[in-house]
């Protein structure tokens, strides 16, 4: 049963919430909705057309992190299905379940219905950029394992960077907005960041660092960020469109 939409959450700290969710609007480009949930913890990344596919949540408790959402139409025989896979199953209800993948990375099968897919953000001064890309950090000694799991639960086929032999990809299907970076880490635990998309690497991280942004490292093809609260991002160059 392959998903018919992602979403990507970036899910916050209570006390990263706030600056946290001020951050990622305003780079996106994108306004907050209302709050929902039983609390309040729920936000979502409105694009000006097109589908959601950012959310922000308030944890109750434990540290900034992203997950994703993989919408399905029938959420349970899905969550059975990553299960056989080696996924961890960590909460369900007849319309959600929460699991965690063989090396620990949160995700969740939902089934509300989505239209759309959103256009990259258009800059003054002409540049463009999205955040588009979902990274899937995995320790060394799990990564094939990892990476085949990851695609048998998308359904998205397995492929290699053209460019780093520590990189492999998810094909993302046309309808959707999500893209899959699979990354070899050299040590540390399992996790997953975002990664923006632009034609104007330069110009788009001096634009993240007005915001609040701190700059960790440039790389060749990609620079890696900080937002003010502390969450590790990257801006490639790759053609937002």
């Amino acid at each position: 049963m392959e998903p018919y939409w992602t979403t990507a959450f970036l899910d916050f700290a209570p006390a990263d919430h706030a600056v946290g969710t001020a951050f990622w609007s305003a780079a996106t480009g994108y306004p907050v909705s209302r709050s929902r949930g039983r609390d309040g913890e729920f936000a979502s990344l409105l694009p000006p057309a097109g589908g959601v596919y950012l959310k922000v949540q308030r944890l109750s408790d434990g540290h900034n992190r992203i997950h994703v959402d993989f919408h399905v139409g029938d959420v349970l025989a899905a969550a059975d299905r990553a299960i056989s896979l080696g996924a961890t199953e960590l909460a369900r209800n007849d319309g959600w379940s929460v699991l965690q993948s063989p090396a620990g990375i949160v995700f969740c099968f939902v089934d509300h219905p989505v239209s759309g897919v959103a256009m990259p953000t258009v800059w003054p001064g002409g540049h463009s950029s999205i955040a588009d890309q979902i990274s899937l950090d995995i320790p060394p000694d799990s990564f094939d394992a990892e990476c085949e799991f990851w695609a048998a639960v998308t359904g998205r086929p397995l492929g290699q960077s053209r460019w780093f032999a520590e990189f492999r990809n998810l094909e993302r299907p046309p309808n959707q907005r999500i893209r899959f970076l699979l990354q070899r880490l050299n040590d540390g635990p399992a996790g997953a960041h975002i990664d923006f998309a632009t034609n104007h690497r330069s110009a788009e991280t001096a634009r993240h660092v007005a915001l609040g942004a701190s700059v960790e490292k440039v790389n060749d093809r990609w620079t890696v960020l900080h937002d003010p609260t502390g969450r590790r991002y990257c801006i490639t160059e790759r053609d937002p469109g």
